[in-house]
């Protein structure tokens, strides 16, 4: 691949994620059991698949705090390109904090700094956002105002709003035991739809999967989630899908959520009123180097 189909392809990416946005903006796979789960047998499944999955937010709550590593790869053009993150979250003051890092480009070069992530209530705030905002300045989205309600406008999903996604499980199956980071999980397939899942999220969650929900090219999100003997999810990879203004069809996006130490500490700061950015964003296309 050429470094100008590689660096559109990124700025795909990051005017979908990271990079696309101005401060004014504020297959379904429900797969068979594998012979695995024939031989472990329905109570080996922990019960319902869909009841186990929409109550997988509710377990993470309980277990307090982890850390967090995030992947986010999109394919454009014959090329995709990967954004990753990594840091802690906490699950009940829903506060989390990544250090996400866009791609290189083909000569080895980061095409921008790492940026710094924190992840709040009904709020994204990103340092080192670059295209014009100062160094020592933090930008804030407001997630209900992104069409896909920050599922994949920071080159990162909110863990806990990956977990509220499973909310709304329509169809799962249990596919057998494996190994995720040296433990031993449970692995289930299946589909969940937005709509639902902000219906039966957490008020902090509820407007940021609305918006999805009629953001996204469909709202049908197929996953598969691997949850430990707890009930905990210790890793999530959803497919979306959502229509880019620079693009003329549908972009597949994966996510992948991979959660572990639980119990971490998490310690979260918000940044004050006064290190908030409140200009105008540029637009990467003309501002990116």
């Amino acid at each position: 691949m050429d470094r100008r189909q590689h660096t559109r392809a990124s700025r795909t990416v990051v005017a979908a994620g990271v990079m696309g946005l101005t401060v004014g903006l504020g297959a379904g796979t429900a797969g068979c059991s594998s012979s695995g789960a024939a031989a472990e047998g329905v109570s080996g499944a922990s019960g319902d698949p869909v009841a186990v999955l929409r109550q997988a937010a509710d377990t993470l709550r309980g277990a307090g705090s982890s850390r967090a590593s995030t992947s986010m790869e999109m394919a454009t053009g014959g090329t995709r390109v990967t954004i990753r993150g990594s840091g802690v979250y906490d699950f009940r003051r829903r506060l989390g904090s990544l250090t996400v890092v866009l791609p290189e480009d083909p000569t080895g070069a980061p095409e921008h700094r790492p940026i710094t992530e924190l992840l709040a209530p009904g709020a994204l705030y990103m340092k080192n956002r670059g295209a014009g905002v100062p160094a020592d300045k933090w930008v804030r989205v407001e997630t209900a105002s992104v069409s896909d309600g920050n599922l994949v406008t920071g080159g990162a999903t909110d863990p806990y709003t990956a977990a509220e996604v499973l909310r709304g499980t329509r169809t799962a199956t249990y596919v057998g035991r494996t190994e995720v980071g040296g433990t031993r999980v449970r692995h289930y397939r299946g589909t969940a739809d937005l709509g639902a899942a902000a219906r039966a999220a957490s008020p902090d969650t509820r407007a940021s999967l609305a918006a999805a929900a009629k953001g996204f090219a469909t709202a049908e999100v197929p996953f598969d989630a691997y949850l430990d003997d707890q009930g905990r999810v210790r890793k999530l990879r959803q497919r979306f899908s959502f229509v880019n203004s620079r693009e003329a069809a549908a972009v597949a996006v994966a996510s992948t959520t991979l959660l572990y130490d639980f119990g971490t500490r998490a310690e979260v700061l918000l940044p004050r009123p006064e290190d908030i950015y409140a200009g105008k964003i540029a637009d990467d296309e003309g501002a990116a180097g």
